[in-house]
């Protein structure tokens, strides 16, 4: 085999280092964490008493900070991964309410807000790229583009779930039966249609976050208003711990995924 067809198929092996297989167990900690994103951002902003803009200014040094190790790194770390897709999740929380209660732009016009927010970091990566799969994360240009949809598409996520659980009056458990829902239809439509696989990813990422606000408000709301009342810290905690549980019990590889 000629030298330079060597090289080219080694770094193609190499490409997706950082980005981990798109599975079963893949979705189960992103819940996981987006639930954490929830409690963790609500036990800064709302159990400490630092409020939104603070927490959002706290939230997003660390998202900052997660994002630059995770571009850096030379190959993938689940560790690292989480963290920052935790990062994005907090922060999206923390922004979330700093928009909808602080700016009262409210869950309905946060939603609409951030979903053309999303659009538009979704449309200036394929403008800039050809492709918004995540097959062709594997430059620290696209990496950016990565990260910040997340960061959109976590934030857009925590405004449906207040929006859905308290505006629409459906409370977190008929809330949390749509979102789980819709994520069951994507994923039907995911094995038994020819709908593009990079849309139904992008779909399902933005709705397992809303899944997870409303159940970690579930967790922590008094019980009056529908929830167990559980301290935010010791949700948080005990996620915390579900989360790494699930990271060393079911080992990730860095994968190549569909481009469709």
């Amino acid at each position: 085999m000629p030298a330079t067809t060597h090289h080219a198929d080694t770094a193609i092996e190499g490409r997706f280092s950082k980005v981990p297989q798109v599975t079963l167990v893949f979705w189960f900690i992103k819940i996981l964490c987006t639930t954490l994103g929830e409690t963790g951002g609500d036990a800064v902003t709302m159990s400490m008493n630092l409020g939104y803009l603070v927490g959002t200014a706290i939230f997003a040094a660390l998202f900052f900070i997660a994002v630059a190790a995770q571009i850096t790194a030379k190959k993938f770390h689940p560790f690292l991964y989480w963290i920052t897709i935790i990062a994005t999740t907090t922060v999206g929380t923390t922004m979330a309410d700093f928009a909808d209660r602080s700016l009262g732009v409210g869950y309905a016009g946060g939603s609409l807000t951030l979903l053309v927010l999303l659009m538009a970091s979704l449309g200036v990566w394929y403008w800039s790229q050809g492709s918004i799969s995540v097959s062709t994360v594997s430059t620290p240009t696209v990496e950016m583009f990565y990260w910040v949809t997340i960061m959109f598409s976590q934030t857009l996520g925590t405004a449906l779930g207040d929006w859905t659980a308290d505006s629409m009056d459906l409370g977190y458990g008929w809330a949390a039966v749509i979102f789980g829902s819709l994520l069951a239809i994507v994923a039907a439509c995911h094995f038994w249609t020819k709908i593009s696989k990079t849309a139904l990813f992008w779909v399902a990422f933005i709705l397992t976050r809303p899944l997870g606000a409303v159940v970690g408000d579930f967790l922590d709301k008094p019980l009056a208003q529908g929830g167990l009342n559980l301290s935010r810290f010791i949700a948080s905690g005990s996620l915390v711990v579900l989360v790494i549980a699930s990271i060393l019990l079911f080992p990730q590889r860095a994968g190549k995924h569909s481009a469709r």
